[in-house]
């Protein structure tokens, strides 16, 4: 009986109790680990694969934190998918599509698996990898940069309600919408990493959603009149005009996959984020554009359509991947 005692025990220990998990692709991944999909891919000591990687955060019997790296990218997405519409969702991935098991958590997870001890590190040299850590978005950087471009993207209706008349479309300047002046936000919610509702790996329950906190600043630049006083300003913006010149590069001379990606939004609009070294930029494909730098800390600056900017944003979305 002492045998198999130490096996139940040896078994418990082993087992993956989920707490959430991501896609790591090419067109979906945690912006917060890099600029593009290569980038992100190494921060996890990956090789980007074409097909991408599911990742699976949680915890072993005795509480450390593991990340188990799968190629089954359509059951990560199913599990995720069904969180997200509040159902419960047992992933449990296949053994033979087991990647890596990486020691530590890539993205911050604020919830722990009940009936084990607190979230800990691994002990030393275990694991496929070195210790995974979250990036440090305690002060203004590339990562905080991204997270507040994520933040955008996410509440792009609250951020574009904060931006003049002078940034309106034709149709808002009418009188269907009208907006206020520049953008100046406080701290809003930013979900990068996601605790899910259903039933652990090992077993266990999951805990409530799980969300960050991205505070951005921004000031208003820019304008949708040609050569009107927002362009003027925004001609006169340095970081902005930079940005702007290596994007458009982007359409002669593609930059590493996921650097510019194309999503959902109402209508027949695209939402584009594009990334580059030291800024980002999330825009409408029908609308206006925003971008951070990271010369900046905290500011966010409106760009107007003009003459230029919807002719870009075209060109951005054509080379653009896009989620499968």
């Amino acid at each position: 009986m002492a045998g198999t005692d130490e096996e139940a025990v040896t078994a418990a220990d082993d087992a993956l109790y989920v707490l959430t998990a991501v896609l790591l692709t090419p067109a979906q991944f945690p912006s917060v680990l890099g600029d593009d999909y290569p980038e992100a891919c190494a921060a996890l000591g990956l090789a980007p694969s074409a097909d991408g990687y599911g990742l699976v955060l949680g915890q072993d019997g005795t509480g450390a934190r593991w990340t188990v790296v799968v190629d089954d990218v359509s059951l990560v997405a199913v599990a995720i998918a069904s969180w997200d519409c509040g159902m419960e969702y047992d992933l449990s991935p296949d053994e033979r599509t087991v990647i890596a098991a990486l020691p530590g958590w890539p993205l911050a997870v604020a919830v722990a698996a009940p009936g084990v001890p607190a979230p800990h590190d691994p002990p030393p040299d275990t694991g496929d990898g070195p210790l995974l850590a979250p990036p440090d978005t305690s002060a203004w950087g590339p990562a905080q940069r991204r997270l507040g471009a994520d933040e955008i993207a996410l509440r792009w209706p609250v951020w574009r309600e904060q931006i003049d008349d002078a940034f309106s479309t034709p149709r808002e300047r009418s009188g269907d919408a009208p907006g206020t002046s520049g953008p100046r936000a406080g701290t809003e919610p930013q979900r990068e990493a996601r605790a899910v509702p259903g039933r652990a790996t090992g077993g266990g329950q999951q805990e409530e959603r799980e969300q960050g906190t991205c505070g951005t600043e921004g000031s208003a630049t820019g304008g949708d009149t040609p050569g009107g006083p927002g362009e003027q300003a925004l001609l006169g913006h340095r970081g902005v005009r930079r940005v702007l010149a290596e994007a458009r590069a982007y359409v002669d001379s593609p930059p590493p996959l996921g650097r510019v990606r194309s999503s959902f939004a109402p209508g027949e609009a695209r939402t584009l984020r594009a990334d580059g070294p030291g800024w980002s930029m999330v825009a409408r494909t029908d609308d206006i554009a925003f971008v951070l730098l990271d010369e900046e800390p905290g500011e966010v600056h409106p760009v107007g359509r003009g003459p230029e900017l919807p002719g870009l944003l075209q060109a951005l979305d054509e080379l653009a991947v896009r989620p499968s």
